[in-house]
């Protein structure tokens, strides 16, 4: 009683000019805002790290945890593993010690076998740590669903538990024809039903983090995932088609190291305990520098076993080798793929956008798919991209509801249909050029 919970919206920033992203300009607040109440003794970090044995039979899990307790000394923390089953499968304790200003401790547990994580079983063990305040009661339980699995590169080819991974992806936007980019939970699902009905087994987040219970229905469904910091500065390097750097942000200006940096870091610490995320993504076209380096350098730190992605390290090859562990493309023709992969490539190719869906599309899609049987470096890509970003109206003359795109706001400038990119319609229907996804895709299952 008497508090006062303030909230102020910019609609305008200096970080605007990190986020030049391609869709509608909105303004307000598209994510839950949550207030909760803690315990004085409270986990206020906790990483799960499951690794999957070269065997690919065993694996172990190590579970690092920072807790808060300002008044106490002894808190123990337990770690208890169970399948799907709920079948106990390890359990262990460690007293915690004092590291600054939390009390902190790992706990290390060996399997002997485990079911692997994939696109096609999910298999997720059921993991629980329990804090115990001093005199001995139960002060907290976090409950965290983790899967084995195993990303690596290996003679420049990607290896998912052993098998060379195949990605038959999509860019997906957050968009709701009524909400905008308020998006909610039966959108997410309807999308989720969509890709595994559709033979789309990855998803990457452009260009932003998706909301929080999206990364939880990839784990449960198998759909890998391509983690996008918030970051695309687009219009700072490209001019008209051409490609000049001389203004871009944030390249290699200190003012703006931090600020990407602090991107990186709310992506992988909000994010790292998700089975489903394979791959951090530095952003979206941004062109190359220091800064974006310094992102990679940051990920790369944490060694929790993930590849890393940037795709305009292509516009700077300085960085190429500093930047992303893979060579990643957008709207590579299938002869400019072939092009590389046939004169010494260094890294394994993804195209993170191809197939541009914009009209009467989808026809060439074949032509790539075909590349995934000749080159054994080339992995497949992402359709660019899942949903139309269109606004639901209600017709002035007919009274129908009908959609509307850029440009029929008398929003000017405005980049007209160029929203309408989807392989679904802004209300999630399914347009024509699926049927050709279900199928190429298909093959590849």
């Amino acid at each position: 009683k008497g508090n006062v919970l303030a909230v102020q919206v910019h609609k305008m920033s200096t970080a605007a000019f990190l986020e030049d992203q391609d869709f509608f300009r909105f303004f307000g607040i598209f994510r839950n805002v949550t207030l909760k109440a803690i315990p004085d003794v409270h986990m206020d970090d906790v990483w799960f790290k499951p690794v999957l044995n070269q065997d690919n039979v065993s694996g172990s899990v190590t579970v690092s945890m920072k807790v808060s307790a300002p008044d106490a000394q002894n808190i123990t923390a337990s770690f208890i593993l169970k399948d799907r089953e709920e079948n106990l499968l390890a359990e262990k304790s460690v007293q915690l010690k004092k590291e600054n200003e939390y009390l902190e401790g790992t706990i290390c547990a060996d399997l002997e076998t485990v079911e692997l994580w994939d696109n096609h079983d999910p298999y997720l063990y059921h993991a629980y740590v329990e804090l115990k305040a001093e005199d001995g009661s139960l002060a907290e339980v976090i409950p965290y669903d983790i899967g084995f699995r195993r990303i690596e590169i290996i003679d420049k080819i990607i290896y998912l538990n052993g098998k060379r991974l195949i990605i038959t992806g999509v860019n997906r936007h957050e968009w709701n024809p009524k909400t905008g980019r308020c998006i909610g939970l039966e959108d997410m699902r309807a999308d989720i039903a969509c890709m595994l009905r559709n033979n789309i087994n990855s998803v990457r987040t452009c260009h932003y983090p998706d909301q929080i219970p999206w990364y939880y229905m990839c784990d449960n469904a198998g759909i890998y995932v391509m983690a996008e910091t918030n970051l695309e500065s687009h219009g700072s390097f490209q001019k008209l088609g051409a490609i000049e750097p001389s203004c871009n942000v944030p390249g290699s200006l200190p003012q703006w190291k931090e600020a990407v940096l602090d991107r990186a870091r709310n992506n992988f610490e909000t994010f790292k305990n998700h089975t489903s995320i394979l791959f951090w993504s530095l952003g979206n076209e941004s062109y190359a520098g220091d800064d974006i380096e310094a992102m990679n350098i940051y990920y790369a730190e944490k060694k929790d076993g993930r590849l890393v992605h940037y795709e305009s390290a292509y516009y700077n090859r300085a960085y190429e080798d500093t930047i992303s562990d893979l060579e990643t493309r957008m709207y590579a023709k299938p002869e400019d793929v072939e092009e590389y992969l046939n004169n010494s490539p260094k890294k394994p190719y993804i195209l993170c956008e191809f197939m541009h869906d914009m009209g009467n599309s989808m026809g060439g899609l074949g032509a790539y798919m075909k590349l995934i049987d000749k080159y054994d470096m080339y992995h497949g890509g992402f359709i660019w991209d899942f949903i139309d970003q269109a606004i639901l109206v209600k017709d002035q003359v007919t009274g129908k509801e009908v959609l509307r795109y850029g440009g029929d706001f008398d929003d000017k400038p405005a980049d007209y249909e160029f929203s309408a990119n989807g392989i679904v319609f802004a209300d999630r229907k399914e347009k024509p050029a699926m049927q050709e996804v279900r199928y190429y895709y298909g093959l590849y299952r």
